[in-house]
């Protein structure tokens, strides 16, 4: 069966054909769901100002050099629970892993709210629940 999806999407807008619901990632559309058995890479998105997390991000690193990374709101944005992504600071200065009106916890603590990530730093975002992440890495203070 062809799918004829619609023109001029924005970026994390949705279309749904049968029971396969896709996504557009700024670049192409994204099958949700379908042969997601895991990775055998962590693909890059490298971002050189500030970053809000796009849908098209799960399952990717992002390299970032200046600006820091926003984890926007489920309202806005609804990562599935179990959404995976990587942060690596690409930089020799700390950067700022912000999150919006959802609940970032460090891993390990009862300590919520926007981390820092060191020079050279690695973290690593994992939803557990429709507004909750934890982060946890190196350099995640």
């Amino acid at each position: 069966m062809a799918v004829n999806f619609p023109n001029s999407p924005a970026v994390n807008d949705t279309f749904s054909s049968g029971n396969i619901t896709y996504t557009w990632d700024g670049t192409a559309w994204r099958a949700l769901g379908v042969g997601e058995v895991g990775f055998r890479d962590v693909p890059q998105n490298a971002q050189t100002a500030s970053y809000t997390l796009v849908l098209g991000d799960r399952g990717k690193h992002i390299s970032i050099t200046t600006g820091g990374v926003t984890v926007p709101a489920n309202s806005a944005t609804a990562f599935p629970v179990g959404s995976t992504i990587s942060i690596y600071n690409n930089s020799a200065s700390s950067q700022t892993i912000a999150i919006t009106t959802d609940t970032m916890y460090l891993a390990g603590t009862s300590t919520t709210g926007t981390r820092t990530l060191d020079q050279r730093g690695l973290a690593t975002l994992l939803k557990v629940a429709s507004t909750v992440w934890v982060i946890a890495g190196a350099g995640v203070t």
